[in-house]
Parts: structure tokens; C-alpha cells; sequence
């Protein structure tokens, strides 16, 4: 099919000036032949790298046979995965539910269990969590700004401050705060809430918010803070399941167990949609017609899943993460000891954040576009957190990462920030 001339107009958005045609590993081509380094793994969900081998085939082979059924029916593709997410997931994770397509929808069915089961209606949302981009989604976003171009719809967001010990809301340490960001949620609770809370969701690593990691400790009084107050704990994986982190789930490095699990993104492995809300055996019961989606469950993208789960569940794999994550980790934290304007270094496994800022250590959105920008000129694909408004350069390459290419990424990384101005490098 030919290109046209001015696809801008016909876009409901300007479009990028590249062309992708070819996409293979951790590499993608445009149509001039240049080669790109994905370190986003498309949008955070190609996690084993564009058109892997074993995906396309299990594509190729379920497309020969049946593309789509009804979730009024059972395929093997689809029961195979609801099998694989029940035996992978933490052991009180029993039930999951996969008529949704997509990460905000996936969010959205947490909540509405977690509304139906509690009878209560509050939602609690870190600062720079981010929920979704549907409507009801949006409303409990802990940005502001993706908020404001929107009426208030679905109220009842109550936003707590997250952990970002390097920006402490309270200007605490965390050797000594006592895990404020935990303790003071009950303030919020009283003086912003309704009096009546059924959730808190929460990203275990910020994704969009930043890549902000939290200090040890703090999700496992999270969690003693909800079972407490019978508050539903929702932990979104969208960016951080299926071997991102080193381990299968987020929930699995830290060692906690949430009531509640969404994924998406990665779980198809190669970019097919599909998502799933995985919980407790008490939350059964929502009835089907009040939350399924017509391309929920769809049955080409579980056979990707299948094989994608098989894939990253392998202890070796999972050790490749971790060993490469490492290698990467410690060649941007030596680029922060020679470039002053690097803030912070943080992330686990391969998912990882370098935040730039100002002199002084202010946050600066026009310097993280800086290096973005120069980045892109060596042909390294990144992102600018909070949706090109943050000032952290978000680094999410697919798990099949090698240790070679790791290096590469490091030195054209070293590059890009020795073209920034020598005021702030």
C-alpha cells in the first residue's frame, strides 16, 4: 500500500518524522534504513523485543485455525493463559478475570471489584500515579494535569503523597521518617476523603510517575496499613510484571502479596493487546455484564501470552534480567558521577530512571527533552516521564537486553550528555 504523500493530514495527531518498517529484538529500522535502539520496548510492552520467533509462530499457528471467539466460549489459548496467570501470580491470587484489552480497562475492573466487594467508594492514588487514559481512569490519575481538560466525573480520587524519598513531600530521610508516606494516609482519609474507602492502587515502581522506587519496607506497611483498615491494596503491574524487575512480579521482588492484580502491556510479549485482573477467591462475584469488553480475552493475543508466559517464567531467563539490569545500572550510575546534571539513578532489573535537574536540583522538564533529543539523534529510543512533562528519561528495553548491547546503550548515553551545555554537564 502506498505511503501518502502528507500522512499529517489525514492524523488526528501530528505524527513523528520516522517511518518504522522493520522491527527485530531490541532493533527497529525506518524506511531509510536507519537503525534505532528501543530502549521502551514500543510502549513499555514489547518485553521480548520486536517479532520474537516464538510469538509470531504461535501467532502465525492459532491465526491458521481460529482468530477470535466470543467469551461466551472457552479457547485453548485463553484458558491456557487464565491457568498460567493463576499458578504465576502470588499463591492468593486464584481468580482472574480477562475481558479486558487493555491497562486502564484492566484498572478500571480492579476498582469496580473492589467498589462492589467493600460497598465503599474512595480510591486512594499515589501523587504521580498513573491509572489510565479512559475516562473513569483518568479521574483518579495523581496528575493534575491529566485531570484538568476533563469534568469530574467518577470523584471519590483521594491522592496521597508517594515514596520519592530524593523529593520527600514531608522533607523527611527515610533512616528516620518512620514511613510517613504510610503513617499520614490517615489524615488524607479524614480530611480529603468521603469517609468511605474501598481501594488503594498503586504502581509497586512508578512507571509514567517517574521510575520511582520505593524505600525498603514501604509497601509492606502499605500493605499492613490496608488489611488494617480493609482497604482493597491493587497493585498495577502494567510496566513492572513478567520479568521486568528480575523477578516475575513486582510483587515477588518486594516480597508482598496485594488483594488485587492488573497486568497488561508485556503480556503478550510482542505487542498484541490484551489484559487481565487477577484476585483473591473472595472477590468472585461481579456479575459478567458489568465489566467486558468486545475485544477482551481475545483469542490470537492469548496464544501470544501463552508462549510469552512460558518464556519469561524460566528461572534463567528471569536471572539474565537481573545479571544485565545490573550491568546497565552501574554504567548510568557512573555517568551520574561525571555529569553534575544527573540527579538520580535509580530502577531495578530493567526498568530504570535517570532523572536530570538543574544546578541547584531543580526539576527540569526543558533539559530531560534536552537529552531526549540528543539521544534520539544517536538513535536511542527513550521517554520523558509524566508524559513529556517530568524530567526523568525513562529506560524500559526488552528483557532479551544482551550485555553487549547494554554497553552500547551506556556509551551513546555518555555521548548524548556530553552535548548538553557544559553549564549543567
Amino acid at each position: 500500500m502506498p505511503v501518502p504523500a502528507d500522512p499529517n493530514a489525514a492524523a488526528y495527531h501530528e505524527l513523528g518524522p520516522d517511518l518504522l518498517v522493520r522491527g527485530e529484538g531490541i532493533r527497529v529500522w525506518d524506511d531509510e534504513g536507519r537503525e534505532f535502539l528501543d530502549c521502551v520496548s514500543g510502549t513499555f510492552n514489547l518485553i521480548l523485543g520486536h517479532n520474537h520467533p516464538a510469538v509470531v509462530a504461535a501467532v502465525k499457528e492459532q491465526s491458521e485455525h481460529l482468530i477470535f471467539a466470543s467469551s461466551a466460549f472457552q479457547t485453548a489459548p485463553t484458558n491456557q493463559v487464565m491457568t498460567l496467570l493463576a499458578e504465576l501470580t502470588p499463591p492468593n491470587l486464584t481468580r482472574v478475570n480477562l475481558r479486558s484489552c487493555s491497562g486502564s480497562t484492566a484498572n478500571e475492573g480492579a476498582i469496580k471489584i473492589a467498589q462492589l466487594h467493600t460497598g465503599h467508594r474512595d480510591v486512594v492514588v499515589p501523587f504521580r500515579g498513573q491509572v489510565g487514559q479512559s475516562l473513569a481512569a483518568t479521574a483518579y490519575n495523581g496528575l493534575a494535569r491529566m485531570r484538568a481538560p476533563f469534568p469530574p466525573h467518577h470523584p471519590g480520587a483521594v491522592h496521597v503523597p508517594d515514596p520519592y524519598c530524593r523529593r520527600c513531600f514531608y522533607r523527611q530521610h527515610p533512616d528516620s521518617c518512620g514511613l510517613w508516606c504510610v503513617e499520614r494516609i490517615d489524615d488524607f482519609l479524614t480530611y480529603a476523603g468521603s469517609g468511605s474507602t474501598a481501594c488503594l492502587i498503586i504502581e509497586p515502581i512508578s512507571g509514567v510517575g517517574g521510575n520511582v522506587v520505593p524505600p525498603p519496607g514501604y509497601l509492606q506497611r502499605l500493605r499492613e496499613f490496608c488489611t488494617e483498615r480493609g482497604i482493597v491494596l491493587i497493585f498495577d503491574e502494567m510496566q513492572t510484571a513478567f520479568g521486568r524487575t528480575g523477578e516475575l512480579f513486582a510483587a515477588d521482588h518486594f516480597g508482598v502479596q496485594p488483594d488485587i492484580m492488573t497486568v497488561s502491556k508485556g503480556l503478550t510479549g510482542s505487542g498484541l493487546p490484551l489484559a487481565a485482573v487477577i484476585t483473591e477467591e473472595r472477590f468472585v462475584g461481579m456479575d459478567r455484564s458489568l465489566h467486558g469488553f468486545t475485544y477482551g480475552g481475545h483469542t490470537l493475543a492469548a496464544a501470544a501470552a501463552a508462549v510469552t508466559l512460558e518464556i519469561v517464567r524460566q528461572p534463567p531467563f528471569l536471572a539474565q534480567v537481573r545479571t544485565v539490569g545490573a550491568v546497565l545500572l552501574d554504567r548510568l550510575l557512573k555517568l551520574k558521577d561525571e555529569h553534575p546534571c544527573v540527579f538520580d539513578v535509580r530502577g531495578v532489573g530493567l526498568m530504570l530512571g535517570v532523572e536530570v535537574a538543574d544546578p541547584d536540583g531543580t526539576r527540569s522538564s526543558p533539559l530531560a527533552h534536552a537529552l531526549h533529543r540528543a539521544l534520539s539523534d544517536r538513535f536511542v529510543i527513550t521517554r520523558v516521564s509524566e508524559h513529556g512533562q517530568g524530567n526523568v528519561i525513562e529506560m524500559r528495553p526488552p528483557l532479551i537486553l544482551t550485555e553487549q548491547d547494554a554497553h552500547l546503550i551506556a556509551d551513546r548515553f555518555g555521548e548524548a550528555l556530553e552535548t548538553l551545555p557544559s553549564t549543567v554537564r
